[in-house]
């Protein structure tokens, strides 16, 4: 009896323990994540570079004679290492500080002048996660947003699951509505937190997102042409606005029962592991009466990636699932042509074929619907 009085008193000490090790863990992987993001974007500058060394060295491996017949190829291959440093300089500011972005979290210091080619010491990063994940993200705040009329409706609640820059939860905040962004990756809020807190004005930045494209160029001014953003000064909100940001995992944060009036998402449920959980959150949270807009296609982003679960749904299977859990769909448009940060200029362009629907949460409480049944 006296052992098992004595391992009875050390369970609450050893879950303790337990607990702490896993908070503690919890952090440490924390932290090497946000390093791993500050790295790709460090590193930009160098596999950028590289990059153009390699068309630099193969231009001059070629016969003379064909050299010649292309002056302007190393004066071009000059321009694209401008544009480059003149990348990693808006990439600079947009990292600066950003450690002090999330209350109560300290990351260390950032040091973007220190030795070039410093050990990676959390993960790996690759030339092509550092170049597209470090730089493109900013196109949220080039693309020109569809607006509606603004109506009297600050006491609806609008949620924007996948913001990305929040460039479309601040449009939603600008038509007088109450709307809130939430964004898991560290590549979209650093950018984000750069817009909208340190960016003013219109068109007061500029980069060169194209010249990472060597190929289906019509000419070569066509890889070397600006972008300017914001296209819209991010602090000209009304006064009357009520617009937040919030950062974290979807379905962690927002758990509260018939909460929102809104959930809109946008080139966002296909980023679920499960995009049945998806629909599900979204009914959970939504109030009764509420609805559900969506826009986007179906590019499950862990298809084919290794020791990440994806289950790839059709379009069919999704409209059954929502169904089922009692959603009524008032708008349903299954082809709605949209591209994605796309080139215009490119002798190559990517179109999506997109699914639009408004689905409404029933007004009414019924136990056939939504929880009740799917969970019977």
């Amino acid at each position: 009896m006296e052992n098992e009085q004595e391992q009875d008193d050390h369970c609450p000490m050893e879950e303790k323990e337990e607990t702490k090790q896993e908070e503690e863990d919890e952090e440490r992987l924390e932290k090497e994540h946000f390093w791993k993001i500050i790295n790709a974007f460090k590193y930009y500058r160098i596999y950028a570079h590289e990059r153009v060394t390699r068309s630099e060295k193969q231009f001059q491996s070629l016969p003379a004679a064909h050299q010649k017949l292309l002056p302007n190829f190393l004066p071009h291959v000059r321009k694209l290492r401008e544009c480059i440093e003149h990348n990693y300089e808006i990439l600079k500011e947009i990292i600066n500080n950003c450690n002090h972005m999330f209350e109560n979290k300290e990351y260390g210091f950032i040091d973007m002048e220190g030795t070039a080619r410093l050990l990676i010491s959390y993960g790996s990063i690759t030339q092509q996660e550092s170049i597209t994940l470090g730089l493109f993200p900013l196109r949220g705040w080039w693309v020109n947003v569809t607006r509606s009329q603004r109506r009297n409706s600050s006491n609806l609640n609008i949620l924007v699951p996948g913001a990305g820059l929040g460039r479309l939860a601040w449009e939603i905040a600008r038509l007088g509505y109450s709307c809130q962004g939430n964004e898991w990756s560290l590549y979209m809020l650093f950018c984000s937190h750069f817009i909208l807190n340190r960016c003013s004005g219109v068109n007061t930045m500029a980069i060169y997102p194209w010249i990472h494209q060597f190929s289906n160029n019509k000419r070569s001014a066509d890889q070397i042409r600006p972008v300017y953003f914001p296209d819209v000064d991010s602090h000209s909100l009304p006064s009357y606005a009520n617009f937040s940001m919030t950062a974290g995992d979807f379905q962690e944060i927002y758990t509260e029962p018939n909460s929102w009036d809104c959930v809109a998402t946008c080139f966002f449920i296909d980023t679920a592991h499960n995009v049945v959980d998806y629909i599900e959150t979204i009914w959970k949270i939504l109030k009764l009466g509420g609805i559900w807009i969506n826009l986007g296609p179906l590019l499950y982003h862990f298809e084919n990636m290794a020791n990440e679960k994806s289950i790839e749904l059709s379009y069919e299977d999704i409209r059954h699932c929502i169904l089922e859990y009692g959603f009524n769909l008032e708008v349903e448009k299954n082809s709605v042509p949209s591209t994605y940060t796309e080139n215009d200029q490119s002798m190559l362009k990517f179109l999506y074929d997109c699914v639009f629907f408004v689905a409404r949460k029933p007004a009414y409480a019924s136990p056939l619907n939504g929880f009740a049944r799917i969970n019977s």
